[in-house]
């Protein structure tokens, strides 16, 4: 087979850009739909495509916890989503995140079947739907059943922190976003041990680029944690396959030896 050098790559690339007629990039995606009200129309079923969810930052393949199952289950290495490349840790939350890495794959609250949280719920490796009204607009995702309720424009007390959190939307222009607050501690934002406090805070923006693509945004802000707001950034696709749906990955029942077995009573326990 023929070793194409990077000259003769970029010379094909430009015969092929001078023969396309004027245009043919602007594919039927390039116009953003819209709602009755006029807003971008973000209705659908959307999956972000990276290897996230393990690692924001950039990271090299690695064997997965149990080596005798061989490549399933490895680390498949992945780059930054994070703007600048790194995640500006305190020095003491630094050595947490450290802890959190090494017991990854006993701590990590995925592992656990807890709510994900915000932002991992986007990135985690299963689709999410958004079910866009006026007033609400409903986030719902495959893992663990977790679903976000956004109110759009209208502030309300906010009942308890939660593993999701308490979304308030707006728009800015054709740009949904999101500032969500008062959550727990309980979540990580990745399989590397990357965490937050309870004074987290995340603003998103969900921005349209074409019919099936959002581009998305998290500033993310947790001064027990971080030195200062960090951003992450990647895109979303719209599962456009024929018969599309969203489908429930309910993990509870693969958890419950993890979650409860301590408190099974063993042979030879009182009862």
């Amino acid at each position: 087979m023929r070793v194409w050098t990077s000259w003769r790559l970029a010379a094909a690339s430009l015969a092929i850009a001078v023969l396309l007629p004027p245009g043919y990039a602007q594919t039927t995606d390039a116009k953003v739909p819209r709602t009755a009200d006029g807003k971008p129309d973000l209705n659908g079923i959307w999956q972000a495509m990276n290897t996230a969810n393990w690692d924001l930052q950039a990271h090299g393949s690695a064997p997965g916890p149990v080596t005798s199952l061989g490549a399933i289950g490895a680390i498949p290495p992945g780059q930054s989503v994070v703007e600048g490349g790194a995640i500006p840790y305190l020095p003491a939350a630094a050595a947490q995140q450290k802890k959190n890495n090494e017991h990854r794959w006993t701590d990590d609250p995925e592992i656990k079947c807890y709510l994900p949280g915000v932002p991992r719920a986007t990135y985690q490796p299963y689709p999410f739907q958004i079910i866009q009204g006026s007033n609400t607009i409903l986030l719902t995702y495959a893992f663990a059943g977790a679903v976000r309720t956004v109110r759009i424009g209208k502030v309300e007390a906010v009942p308890n922190d939660s593993w999701m959190g308490w979304s308030i939307g707006h728009w800015d222009g054709d740009t949904l976003v999101i500032d969500v607050t008062s959550f727990n501690d309980q979540t990580w934002f990745d399989r590397a041990g990357d965490f937050h406090s309870d004074a987290l805070h995340v603003v998103e923006r969900y921005t349209p680029d074409g019919r099936n693509i959002i581009n998305y945004e998290a500033t993310i802000e947790d001064p027990k944690v971080f030195s200062r707001p960090w951003k992450i950034s990647m895109p979303l696709y719209r599962h456009v396959e024929k018969g599309a749906h969203l489908m429930e990955f309910q993990c509870i029942p693969y958890a419950e030896d993890v979650v409860y077995g301590h408190l099974e009573h063993r042979k030879g326990d009182s009862k």
